[in-house]
C-alpha cells in the first residue's frame, strides 16, 4: 500500500498517512487522542531494491488493454540513476523525459533498451522546479515516440512503466481523472486513479489512444499524480547549458533532502533545532512539493506541528488539488487538536472523495470536537451506507464522545 508523499530515491515510492481501524471502538475513542504517536498511524512502504537487469518491454500477447496503449510500451524504458529503478518516456529520436526526483544531481543515467547493454544518457541541466527533466541519449535503437495530448476528464488513463517484480515495462489497469491541474499554477499536477507503483516513476500516463498526457510522479491509496505534459514547454525554456548552476543546486537539494529523510527512518522523538531547520531548508530548496510533503510528514511524526503545517501549506499553495497532501495536513491538524482548522480541508476532501474511509473517520471526530455537528452527522450517514459494520461504534462516539483533546 502506498501513498501520498513520495520518497523517490532508493526505490521508495511513497509514504501513507493511515489511521488504523481494526477496532472502531478504539478508533473513535482512543486512536485520535493527541497522546497517541503520530507514527502509529503512518505506514511506510518498504523500500524496493534494484531488480535484476531490466530490458524487456513486453510482447503484444501479454497486454489486455487497447492496442495503442499496449504499443506505448515501446516508448518507455527502464532507467537507473539516483533512484536505482525508474522509468523514462521517449518523446524524440534521442530524447527521453523522466522525473527529476529519479535523477537528483546525477549528470548521467543508465537506459536499458529492449536488447543489448545499457546505454548512457546525459541529463539536460534545468532550472525547472517541476518534477520532470530531459535526457539526451545517443545510440538508442529506433522506435516510436509518444505524442502529447490533453487528458480527457471522461476517458480512461493508463500508467505505462517498469514493473520491478517482472522486470518488464507494463501497462496497468485503467483509471480516470480525479482533478485536473489547478488553473494558473504552473507546478500543479494531474490527479487520477490509474494505478501505479514503485519503478513506474518517470513512466507514461497515456490515454486510450496511447497519447502521452503526463509523467507518472507519485501517489497511492487510489489517488495518483502525474506532471501534465503541458509542462513540457516550460521545462524546455528552462533547460540547457545556461542553467547548469541552478540545475546542480536543485539536484543537490533533492539528494540532501532525500538522504536526510531516509536517515530519520526508525528514529523517534523530537529533532535538534539545527537538524530540523536544515531538513526544512533543504526540502524547500528542491521546489518540489513531494519533498515538502515528505518533510511535513516527518515533522508531524515528531510533533513539530508548526513546521509540518507550514510545509503542507506550501505544498497546497503549489497545487491545491493535491488530495493526499491535503489529507496529510488534516491528519496533522487532527493530532494537534486543531479541529476547526482541519474542517476546511475535510470539507474539500469530502467534496472530492466523500466515501474515503479515512476522510469519514476524521470528519466524524473533527465535526464533533470542532463544533460542526451537522458535518459529523453527514459523515456518519455516509459511513452507514459504505461500511455499516462500523456504524454502531461511530454512533456511540456521536452520542457520548470523550472530552475534546487539548490543542497542541
Amino acid at each position: 500500500m502506498f501513498v501520498n508523499f513520495s520518497f523517490p530515491a532508493a526505490g521508495m515510492w511513497a509514504v501513507t498517512t493511515r489511521i488504523p481501524s481494526p477496532d472502531w471502538e478504539k478508533v473513535f475513542v482512543h486512536t485520535m487522542n493527541v497522546q497517541a504517536s503520530f507514527s502509529a498511524i503512518v505506514a511506510l512502504l518498504i523500500a524496493v531494491g534494484a531488480p535484476a537487469p531490466l530490458s524487456a518491454q513486453g510482447s503484444g500477447s501479454d497486454c489486455a488493454q487497447p492496442k495503442p496503449v499496449c504499443d506505448a510500451r515501446k516508448a518507455v524504458f527502464p532507467i537507473s540513476a539516483f533512484d536505482p529503478v525508474a522509468s523514462a518516456v521517449r518523446i524524440g529520436p534521442a530524447e527521453l523525459l523522466t522525473t527529476r526526483h529519479a535523477v537528483a544531481d546525477e549528470e548521467t543515467v543508465q537506459v536499458f533498451p529492449p536488447e543489448g547493454p545499457p546505454i548512457r544518457a546525459s541529463v539536460v541541466p534545468s532550472a525547472y522546479e517541476g518534477d520532470i527533466v530531459l535526457l539526451r541519449v545517443e545510440g538508442l535503437p529506433p522506435g516510436p515516440s509518444l505524442s502529447a495530448a490533453a487528458a480527457n476528464p471522461a476517458g480512461d488513463l493508463f500508467t505505462v512503466g517498469v514493473d520491478v517484480t517482472y522486470n518488464t515495462v507494463r501497462v496497468y489497469p485503467p483509471g480516470r481523472e480525479l482533478l485536473p491541474p489547478a488553473e494558473g499554477l504552473p507546478l500543479a499536477r494531474l490527479h487520477h486513479t490509474a494505478y501505479s507503483q514503485p519503478g513506474n516513476s518517470g513512466g507514461a500516463l497515456v490515454d486510450g489512444n496511447g497519447d502521452l498526457v503526463g509523467i507518472v510522479s507519485a501517489g497511492g491509496e487510489g489517488r495518483f499524480e502525474a506532471v501534465p505534459v503541458t509542462a513540457l514547454p516550460a521545462l524546455r525554456a528552462q533547460s540547457g547549458a545556461a542553467f547548469r548552476t541552478a540545475s546542480a543546486e536543485i539536484g543537490k537539494a533533492i539528494r540532501v533532502c532525500t538522504l536526510a529523510l531516509e536517515d530519520l527512518r526508525g528514529q523517534r522523538g523530537a529533532l535538534p533545532e539545527e537538524q530540523s531547520a536544515g531538513l526544512a531548508a533543504s526540502c524547500r530548496r528542491t521546489g518540489n512539493r513531494q519533498y515538502f510533503d515528505n518533510a511535513a510528514q516527518a515533522f508531524g511524526m515528531r510533533r513539530d506541528i508548526d513546521r509540518s503545517v507550514a510545509l503542507f501549506e506550501a505544498s497546497l499553495a503549489q497545487d491545491p488539488n493535491a488530495l493526499n497532501a491535503r489529507l496529510g495536513l488534516a491528519v496533522t491538524y487532527h493530532l494537534a487538536g486543531r479541529y476547526e482548522e482541519e474542517l476546511e480541508h475535510l470539507r474539500f476532501l469530502t467534496a472530492q472523495i466523500p466515501n474515503d474511509p479515512q476522510v469519514i473517520r476524521l470528519s466524524i471526530q473533527a465535526g464533533v470536537w470542532g463544533d460542526a455537528r451537522p458535518f459529523a452527522e453527514a459523515a456518519f450517514e455516509r459511513l452507514k451506507a459504505t461500511n455499516p459494520n462500523m456504524a454502531e461504534a461511530a454512533r456511540r462516539f456521536l452520542e457520548n464522545p470523550p472530552p475534546r483533546p487539548p490543542r497542541r
